[in-house]
């Protein structure tokens, strides 16, 4: 039997990852960095299209990859209409959403975009995402914010967070659907997820909305203040939402993005660096236990990972929190290569089937 090659990519705003994987195994698996220098000439994330293929190309090239064998190029998921989970072909209409940008700009729509590029330059590739940011399994009620105006909406770590459970689900000899989890991604941006017997019901808008600060966004803010400080005349609105996204938490009040370099600053004595990221523990602490609520106690675990999740220091003081509210497992890092293409292979296995964006 051939083997079946799958090729992941993964685009984000200072970097794009691409992996091939034959069946299961990895045989390539890169991380292209990108300078402001390299990025500055283009005005649109989307501008940034053919600069990155003609990468990706070359780097496939190099490594001698047998193209002609792809036969499913999955990519990471942008920012597009609400969905529900699973795998999604790239159609037309995904493609307008993402080059239009009409429900966000992020470096992630040009994953759907090189995606179907390449797989239409390949003899029998298709392309597909997996999970996006923006999967929407809201249970009703949590939809209300408190204004009709202002709905909250579901943009998470969908792809790291389902990965995780599917893989703790299989550890413990159990199915994802049977079970009820919390699941906290912990990196740039933090989400928490109530994952009620396969389907996230409640989960914190990590983009630019609700839930604890992290390294670089703010989360939850005293509202009234915030409007204040928007009609003060000090700030522009892009101003504003730098401090919100990009500027925010730890950056905001330790001037770095960087979880290591707080933690080593934690360990030569800096008070004010413990009691900001003790701070951030504590806030996350306070999501879980409004999820515990959510799933009315009834949790079988809460899973821990993303890439701050290496951080002991960090994370026992989160489990210090909140371990008697159900027993809680580290997995740490964010392995959405692997992920997307595990999801690729369980598409060729036939053991899903993928959805239509309409």
């Amino acid at each position: 039997m051939e083997t079946v090659y799958i090729l992941a990519i993964n685009p984000g705003s200072t970097s794009t990852k691409i992996a091939v994987y034959a069946d299961t195994s990895p045989v390539f698996i890169q991380t292209l960095r990108h300078t402001t220098e390299e990025l500055a000439p283009f005005d649109r994330v989307t501008d940034q299209f053919n600069f990155r293929k003609e990468l990706i190309l070359k780097e496939l090239e190099n490594a001698e990859i047998p193209l002609s064998q792809i036969k499913v190029v999955m990519g990471r998921g942008g920012l597009l209409k609400p969905v529900e989970s699973g795998i999604i072909e790239v159609n037309d209409r995904m493609v307008h959403d993402l080059e239009s940008c009409i429900y966000g700009e992020h470096a992630s729509n040009l994953g759907g975009l090189i995606s179907l590029d390449l797989a239409n330059s390949l003899p029998e590739a298709k392309a597909y995402i997996s999970n996006p940011v923006v999967v929407d399994e809201l249970d009703e009620l949590a939809r209300l914010s408190g204004h009709p105006l202002l709905p909250r909406r579901s943009i998470f770590h969908a792809l790291n967070q389902k990965a995780v459970a599917r893989e703790h689900a299989k550890s413990i000899m159990k199915k994802y659907e049977e079970l009820n989890l919390i699941v906290i991604h912990l990196g740039g941006g933090i989400t928490v997820g109530a994952h009620k017997k396969g389907r996230v019901v409640d989960v914190n808008q990590g983009l630019d909305g609700d839930g604890p600060f992290s390294p670089e966004r703010t989360g939850s803010l005293p509202v009234g203040d915030l409007v204040r400080l928007c009609f003060s005349g000090k700030y522009t609105e892009k101003e504003i939402m730098k401090m919100i996204v990009g500027g925010g938490g730890l950056v905001a009040y330790l001037g770095t993005n960087s979880a290591y370099e707080v933690e080593q600053r934690i360990l030569k004595g800096d008070e004010k660096a413990k009691y900001v990221y003790d701070g951030m523990a504590y806030q996350i602490a306070k999501e879980v236990g409004g999820m515990v609520a959510i799933l009315q106690s009834d949790v079988d675990g809460i899973l821990i990972t993303g890439g701050i999740a290496h951080d002991k220091y960090f994370v026992n003081q989160l489990i210090s929190y909140i371990h008697r509210m159900a027993p809680v497992h580290v997995y740490p890092g964010e392995d959405e290569m692997r992920a997307l293409a595990m999801n690729g292979l369980r598409l060729i296995l036939g053991e899903v089937e993928a959805r239509e964006y309409i």
